[in-house]
C-alpha cells in the first residue's frame, strides 16, 4: 500500500514537472518567434497602419508594395544566383579541405600534431587584419572575383576544432577493423568515417552556410564591380533608397514604399533562404552522433 502512494506521489510530480517545464518552454519560444511575425507582418503592412501600431503581429490590410519595389529589378535575382552561387560552392569547398585538416589532426600518430593545433588555434584569437588580408587577395589576383568570397574564408578554425573533436571521438575499432580489411586512409575517411559523422558534418555545413549567404564585409572590400555583388550588398543598397537617397547621396525624385516596410521585407528576404534549408538537415541534428555505427 506504502509503495503504491509512493508511486501516486511521483506520477503526480513528474505530472507537475511537466506541465511548468512545458509551459516555460513554450513561453520561451513564443518569445523567440513573435519578433519574427513581427518582421513578416509589417512587412506586408501599410505604412499608415505601421505609424499607428506599436508592435504589429498581423496587418488588416495585407499589401504587396515594399516586395515590389525590392524585385522591380532583374538585379536582385541575379543578386539571388550570385548568393546561391557563392554559398553552395563555398560550403562544398570548405567542408572538403575543413574535413581533410580535421581528420589528419584527429589522428594521434601525426608528427607534430600539437603544434600544428596550436597555430590554427592562434588564428582564431590573431590574424592579420583588414589591410594584409587585402593586399594578399590583391597580389593574388581575386580581386572581383567570385572566389574573392570564398577561398579567403576557406577554412574556419572553430569549426574544423568541432569536426577535429568529433574524430577523435569515434571508436578506434571502426578504423582498425577497416585497415585489416585492407583500407586505406582515404577510404577509411569516406567510406568509414564521413558517413558516420554525418550529423555533424551536416551542421558544420549549416554553419558554413549561413556565413556565406550572409557575406556583406568581403563584398564591399573585394568587389568594386557591382553586377557580382551578393545579396546582402544589394539588399543594402535597397534599403538606402527606400531612405529617400540614391547611391550618390542624392534626393531620390520617385516617391518609394515606407522605410520601414522595406526594411522588414529586406530582413525576410534574405533569411528565408535559409529557414528553408533547415528542415532538410534537421533530421540530422535529431540522429544520435554514433547512430548504426559500432556500438558496446
Amino acid at each position: 500500500m506504502k509503495q503504491k502512494n509512493q508511486a501516486t506521489r511521483i506520477s503526480v510530480g513528474s505530472k507537475v514537472f511537466d506541465v511548468i517545464n512545458y509551459t516555460l518552454l513554450g513561453l520561451i519560444g513564443l518569445i523567440t518567434i513573435l519578433p519574427f511575425i513581427h518582421v513578416v507582418g509589417s512587412s506586408f503592412a501599410t505604412s499608415a497602419e505601421i505609424a499607428s501600431t506599436r508592435f504589429l503581429l498581423f496587418p488588416t490590410k495585407f499589401t504587396l508594395d515594399a516586395y515590389r519595389f525590392i524585385f522591380s529589378t532583374d538585379t536582385i535575382f541575379r543578386a539571388l544566383g550570385i548568393s546561391v552561387f557563392v554559398t553552395f560552392v563555398g560550403t562544398i569547398w570548405s567542408m572538403f579541405f575543413s574535413i581533410l585538416t580535421a581528420y589528419g589532426l584527429s589522428r594521434r600518430d601525426l608528427v607534430g600534431r600539437r603544434a600544428l593545433n596550436f597555430l590554427i588555434v592562434f588564428t582564431m584569437l590573431f590574424n592579420g587584419g583588414m589591410i594584409p588580408t587585402f593586399l594578399v587577395v590583391q597580389q593574388t589576383g581575386l580581386l572581383n572575383s567570385l572566389w574573392a568570397l570564398i577561398i579567403p574564408v576557406t577554412i574556419n578554425a572553430f569549426n574544423m576544432i568541432i569536426l577535429r573533436s568529433f574524430f577523435m571521438n569515434l571508436p578506434q575499432g571502426l578504423e582498425e577493423s577497416a585497415k585489416i580489411d585492407g583500407a586505406s586512409d582515404f577510404g577509411i575517411l569516406f567510406r568509414i568515417v564521413i558517413p558516420v559523422s554525418l550529423p555533424s558534418i551536416a551542421t558544420i555545413s549549416l554553419f558554413y552556410a549561413v556565413t556565406y549567404w550572409n557575406t556583406y564585409m568581403h563584398a564591399i572590400l573585394y568587389l568594386s564591380d557591382s553586377t557580382k555583388w551578393p545579396v546582402q550588398v544589394l539588399l543594402r543598397q535597397i534599403v538606402v533608397l527606400a531612405s529617400g537617397f540614391n547611391y550618390d547621396g542624392t534626393a531620390y525624385t520617385d516617391v518609394p514604399p515606407p522605410e520601414v516596410t522595406i526594411k522588414m521585407a529586406t530582413i525576410v528576404v534574405a533569411t528565408v533562404p535559409v529557414l528553408l534549408v533547415y528542415p532538410f538537415l534537421q533530421k540530422y541534428f535529431a540522429k544520435g552522433a554514433l547512430l548504426g555505427s559500432v556500438k558496446g
